[in-house]
């Protein structure tokens, strides 16, 4: 059975073998979407994207953030659009390591969108999103690390796959027809790493979103695509990885064994592959540090990350939220590294925090996972401090509720709890009404 094959056996996955694990992350991952997304509406590109859909026009059918007054509504490719941009605005979205990518920017704003459109309920948002987002990051996989490190954004690519099998499986295609999706969905995936820092990077959500919706319903209307798109002869692992195979190394697990249940949320404003470091810091750092007691640190992280997190003189606040030495001098200075705010394009001419980054050393490490981080601080006064952090450490349900919830309302006031509440409704509310909540708010 070939990855395409499993692939269209997991969108018609009956609703019953969704595991219930993956099913209440994917709650928690719905709010924390909502989250950054109506944090992210007044950012220049966000209405800049308004602009764009209010010139093209067309059939309302779903709502985009920020969309009042008026509660804007829009046809369903462009809302995924708009939304996908709008909600990794401020890259304070979740991310899977396996896959390498933000799954819900990618995957939430097509599901919705459909949703949207055919009047579906909550839980039937919230079952695409999983399934979507499952598809996702097997394929992520099966691109591997190769995919990633050549320059390619997976969160825009494998994404763009998630978000097609979530559009297709609202839409009820058949299997011909998610086939003809997946395969278009081949020849549309796009995104570049290149455009990390720039309006570019939160864009490719907002590609991959649309990406799913449109391969979706142009299948729905009958066009074709290659049969095997995805692992075919030149089809889209062949083109963009160095993948030899793809059978049953990525065979579907058992239905308790969802890769979806590693997903992991960000507590911090910026990049996932610089929170091990800043957790790591802000425990060992001792009460009353000032950066004048640093004589230096170093870091060890994966090597993955040097080409991301590394960026030695950050120009911007977007440029700082991939800056280890900025943000190492952030968190023991004390700085909210959590509140989107503090990255101001001000923040990256800070002298104390350019003088500090003179005394961090990164180094790639091979023995050091994406999930992870070590490294020491020595003190002027001679002190030795070491510290370590494993992302892959789980949180348990309730804490990770209620760290979401904390940063709901660190990062959106009395709306992130207005937003928990109306999702945890008994028998949840329906996908139009989560629309005019990210359009009009709570």
């Amino acid at each position: 059975m070939s990855l395409t094959d499993q692939i269209v056996d997991l969108a018609h996955l009956p609703a019953d073998r969704i595991p219930e694990g993956a099913r209440a992350k994917a709650q928690l991952s719905l709010l924390d979407w909502m989250v950054c997304g109506w944090a992210g509406r007044d950012e220049p590109l966000s209405g800049k994207l308004r602009d764009l859909a209010a010139l093209e026009g067309g059939r309302p059918v779903a709502h985009v953030f920020g969309g009042a007054p008026g509660a804007m509504q829009v046809p369903a490719r462009m809302a995924a659009l708009v939304n996908g941009a709008v909600s990794h605005a401020l890259d304070y979205d979740d991310t899977h390591f396996a896959h390498v990518g933000h799954l819900s920017v990618g995957i939430y704003p097509a599901a919705l969108a459909v949703a949207e459109e055919l009047g579906a309920s909550q839980a039937q948002l919230v079952e695409a999103f999983v399934i979507g987002a499952e598809a996702a990051i097997r394929i992520g996989v099966a691109l591997g690390a190769a995919h990633y490190n050549r320059g390619f954004h997976q969160t825009a690519t494998a994404g763009a796959f998630g978000a097609t099998v979530a559009a297709a499986r609202l839409y009820g295609l058949d299997a011909d027809q998610t086939r003809a999706a997946i395969g278009l969905c081949a020849t549309r995936a796009s995104g570049l790493r290149s455009q990390f820092g720039t309006m570019g990077k939160p864009y490719n959500a907002g590609i991959a979103a649309s990406t799913g919706v449109e391969c979706a319903q142009l299948a729905r209307l009958g066009m074709t695509s290659a049969l095997d798109g995805l692992t075919g002869p030149q089809g889209f692992l062949d083109t963009h990885s160095d993948a030899t195979h793809v059978g049953d190394a990525f065979a579907l697990p058992p239905a308790q064994e969802f890769l979806f249940d590693d997903n992991k949320y960000k507590f911090h404003a910026c990049c996932h592959g610089t929170h091990a470091m800043i957790e790591g810091l802000l425990a060992a750092r001792p009460a009353g540090l000032t950066l004048d007691d640093v004589a230096g640190v170093t870091l060890l992280t994966s090597p993955r990350w040097l080409s991301v997190c590394d960026k030695k003189a950050p120009t911007t606040g977007l440029e700082v939220k991939f800056s280890y030495a900025w943000l190492a001098g952030m968190a023991l200075r004390g700085d909210e590294t959590g509140d989107d705010r503090a990255y101001t394009d001000a923040l990256a001419q800070d002298p104390a925090l350019a003088d500090f980054a003179s005394r961090v050393e990164v180094t790639g490490d091979a023995g050091v996972t994406d999930l992870q981080a070590r490294g020491q601080i020595t003190l002027r006064d001679g002190q030795v401090l070491d510290y370590a952090h494993d992302l892959a450490a789980p949180l348990p349900e309730d804490l990770l509720r209620d760290k979401l919830l904390r940063k709901a309302q660190a990062a959106i006031g009395p709306m992130g709890r207005a937003f928990a509440d109306y999702l945890a409704s008994p028998g949840g509310i329906s996908a139009r009404a989560i629309g005019a909540l990210i359009a009009e708010g709570a």
